[in-house]
């Protein structure tokens, strides 16, 4: 980004020579770890804050100056944004009447709680309105909301209500190991070891309790991104080790409940962060190893679900 800004030069009258005119505004876009869904969702997270606060129209064009090829992810860049073009695949010098450089994904506030703290709380825009507080913020909720309107899920204008009529739903965010990109030099490391001994108990316990309770299989890597979404949507609780999957609660409605089980090899507070922006309850475990205690899950899934009224 910095060489990019470093090669800008004024180009005097009469010397500007474009093959191609980009007449709308265009966000100018880098992707770091394109694969992966919590970096991509910093990505889209800074493409949406770029076009807010530049007042472009909605869905603006979106332009990637990497140079890295398509991945499955890409369906979601072409549903949240007008048009999406790879940099490398223009012929000639092109020039645009409007462009604005999106920050890196690793300069985003998604991303920035892990270095340094800051004070910011989640809240309803119409609270917001009503009375400023500058300390909160409603701009995940939106940008939460602007993903699902952009895969049909609204109803009427709005995210639906929860239908707990026929019981509340679990979530469970499964997280299955893999490379980002196929020049990732890093070890692939499980986060839960005893990931689907505690899934086959956390169904057993759910059948045992006096509320009717589904518990929902995430295989995220295995759905359709509006399937994903769909799931999150009506989950009353979702529980899951730290993995990308758990991005997805920029998208949760404010009564979502979030448990989350993480390793002591590998703690970060990326998903704490996004519960406290998005003021969904938030609920840890942590743990002394990649292991997880049956007991100590069911335990706290229980005592969540005692303020669901279950």
């Amino acid at each position: 980004m910095r060489a990019l800004l470093d090669s800008a030069r004024v180009v005097p009258p009469g010397e500007l020579h474009c093959s191609q005119w980009i007449e709308e505004p265009t966000l100018l876009v880098t992707r770091f770890e394109y694969a992966n869904l919590f970096h991509t969702i910093t990505d889209w997270y800074s493409a949406y804050v770029s076009s807010r606060v530049t007042n472009l129209p909605d869905r603006p064009n979106v332009v990637f100056v990497d140079g890295h090829c398509k991945a499955p992810l890409e369906q979601t860049w072409e549903s949240l944004f007008s048009n999406v073009t790879y940099a490398k695949s223009f012929s000639g010098p092109v020039c645009f009447r409007h462009a604005v450089l999106s920050p890196l994904g690793y300069e985003t506030a998604l991303f920035k709680g892990l270095s340094e703290s800051f004070s910011c709380e989640g809240a309803s825009a119409q609270s917001l309105r009503n009375k400023p507080d500058h300390q909160k913020t409603a701009r995940l909720s939106e940008f939460g909301e602007m993903i699902i309107a952009s895969f049909d899920l609204l109803e009427d204008g709005i995210v639906p209500p929860k239908k707990t009529s026929n019981g509340l739903k679990i979530l469970f965010v499964r997280r299955e190991d893999y490379l980002a990109h196929p020049r990732h030099s890093g070890k692939v490391e499980s986060r839960l070891s005893n990931e689907q001994e505690v899934f086959d108990a956390v169904e057993k316990w759910a059948k045992g309790q006096k509320c009717k309770i589904t518990v929902v299989n995430g295989l995220f890597a295995h759905m359709s991104m509006k399937e994903q979404l769909q799931a999150i949507l009506e989950a009353s609780v979702i529980i899951g080790a730290h993995g990308a999957g758990l991005t997805h609660l920029v998208s949760a409605t404010p009564d979502t409940k979030v448990l989350e089980i993480i390793s002591s090899f590998y703690r970060r507070p990326h998903f704490g962060l996004i519960s406290r922006w998005k003021s969904l309850e938030y609920h840890a475990i942590n743990l002394p190893g990649s292991y997880a205690s049956i007991p100590d899950v069911t335990s706290e899934l229980g005592n969540i679900l005692k303020g669901l009224g279950c």
